[in-house]
């Protein structure tokens, strides 16, 4: 996620970092470049020449002249102004009488249908009651989609081909109210372009089924055009929250960074894969973090948490940040990290740059190779996965013999576990200073 981006601003960070004090000059350089770094991510050029104001204005005075450490203070504005431009943390409206309609709106192709069930199951999760309607007659084989992911999540969902989509949206949610739900998604149509018959059609929706909330799924990696498809939709449909999804394929992120300013509209959550649990409550800080490759360990314990026991999850992300764990936590790690998403994504939410490794990381590679080294600590003896140094040539020639693999393999898997140890001892003395106390 915001790759080319991120190593962009990590590079100007670095620099302004070796120049110790900062004379105006440099200062100047250093928003020139970050200047180049924005517009070249896509952001549009008034939020890009807003953000550079604030920065330089805050730059220039005498806390940083006076700072002992001035690019930090420069890195902490940027970041403030990151945030201030991002907006609100998204909340969905949940408060009204039941069922609570939730309109789902945008064009084919920016992943409506596949959104439409990640919110489902999330706020099924939350306690909701949820029901979906598949709106879209027009898709071939939109209904059967829906249906598909309904079935896989275990959430009711509605379909009449022989009604319109207003008629169909409200029979729908009719019948949703009569089986108990307390939430209804409709999925309704989209087009390759933006066009009347769509508005139209949408706008009637609309009227007859008075939706709580209208969301419009906008897809990241289209850029500037994201931003010009919400505005489309904001002057003839009162949008009330944007999804951005497939933001996990966006290395440049001028989309979310442009999306409130341009719009006014608040951006509520973000699509980070293709897994139905891929979808995040958008929050700012989180996301100027990610952008500048300070990491993201907050959603991180939260995806820990849906994983591991709530009561452990900050102990085990804390262990991990700190290096300080053998091979038994290392086994139990590889186990639980399989469950928290591909290796790739929970490395750019860690801080210290990792974000850069993160785009270098072949998933399907690493799955294969977590799954040789649970085999390999598995033929461990207990006394070997606590006291890894006791490992001689001896124990590694049985231990790749039980686990059917090789004596490299097994010393492969022992240099990656001493460089993770290494490298997370390293990430801890850089980034933990600004996290919760229960994981310093």
């Amino acid at each position: 996620m915001f790759a080319s981006l991120t190593d962009r601003l990590q590079g100007i960070f670095r620099d302004l970092g070796r120049r110790g004090k900062l004379h105006e000059a440099d200062i100047e350089g250093a928003l020139r470049e970050i200047r180049l770094a924005l517009l070249e991510a896509d952001v549009h050029y008034q939020v890009v020449k807003d953000i550079l104001a604030t920065v330089r204005q805050a730059s220039m005075g005498e806390d940083v002249s006076r700072a002992i450490n001035p690019s930090q203070q420069i890195i902490n504005i940027l970041h403030q102004e990151l945030v201030n431009t991002l907006g609100e943390s998204g909340k969905l409206n949940l408060i009204g009488p039941q069922p609570r309609v939730i309109l789902l709106v945008g064009l084919q192709g920016s992943g409506k249908t596949t959104t439409t069930a990640k919110l489902a199951k999330r706020l099924r999760s939350q306690g909701e009651r949820v029901w979906m309607v598949a709106a879209d007659p027009y898709r071939p084989a939109a209904a059967d989609q829906l249906s598909a992911l309904a079935e896989e999540i275990n959430i009711p969902v509605f379909n009449d081909p022989t009604l319109a989509p207003p008629a169909l949206c409200a029979a729908g949610i009719e019948a949703a109210a009569k089986g108990g739900a307390s939430v209804v998604l409709l999925d309704t149509a989209g087009r390759s372009q933006l066009d009347t018959k769509l508005i139209e059609e949408l706008q009637q929706i609309r009227d007859k089924v008075n939706p709580i909330e209208t969301l419009l799924v906008a897809d990241a990696m289209t850029g500037q055009e994201a931003v010009n498809i919400a505005q489309g939709f904001l002057d003839s449909v009162n949008l009330s929250g944007l999804i951005l999804s497939k933001m996990d394929g966006d290395a440049r992120g001028g989309a979310a960074i442009s999306m409130r300013t341009t719009t006014g509209v608040p951006i509520k959550f973000i699509g980070t894969g293709e897994d139905l649990d891929a979808l995040e409550t958008f929050y700012p800080d989180r996301l100027a973090s990610r952008i500048m490759g300070m990491g993201d360990v907050l959603t991180l314990i939260e995806k820990a948490e849906a994983v591991y026991e709530k009561e452990n999850a900050k102990e085990q992300v804390a262990k991990l940040l700190h290096g300080d764990f053998n091979l038994l936590d290392y086994a139990e790690q590889l186990s639980q990290m399989r469950k928290l998403g591909p290796l790739n994504k929970i490395l750019e939410m860690l801080p210290g740059g990792l974000s850069n490794i993160a785009v270098q990381v072949d998933s399907a590679d690493a799955e294969k190779k977590l799954v040789l080294s649970q085999a390999i600590i598995q033929s461990m003896t207990m006394q070997e996965r606590i006291k890894p140094a006791i490992l001689n040539g001896k124990r590694r020639r049985r231990i790749a013999a039980g686990s059917g693999t090789t004596v490299q393999e097994v010393n492969q898997l022992l240099r990656t576990f001493n460089q993770m140890k290494k490298m997370f001892k390293m990430v801890g003395k850089r980034g933990l200073k600004g996290l919760p106390p229960g994981l310093r």
